[in-house]
């Protein structure tokens, strides 16, 4: 996949990811599958569109994750 695509969970990214990393992300998808970097005219309400859905899809995704073995008990193992 795209290299340029950061984790956004900890412990990649300890602090809480913010609207604007997952809109990058999902933007970096978008391109990355679509094969443009900025849409044509008569493509940019569906590309935008991809962003939003794929950007919604990971808030969810990261609000539903449970990082195991993050603190004490990571140390233990």
């Amino acid at each position: 996949m795209c290299r340029s695509i950061k984790t956004l969970r900890p412990p990649a990214m300890p602090e809480k990811a913010t609207e604007d990393d997952m809109r990058a992300a999902a933007l970096q998808y978008v391109r990355k599958v679509s094969g443009f970097r900025v849409p044509a005219a008569h493509n940019k309400e569906v590309f935008d569109s991809a962003v939003e859905e794929i950007a919604e899809a990971t808030r969810a995704l990261l609000a539903g994750i449970e990082v195991r073995g993050s603190g004490a008990a990571a140390s233990r193992a």
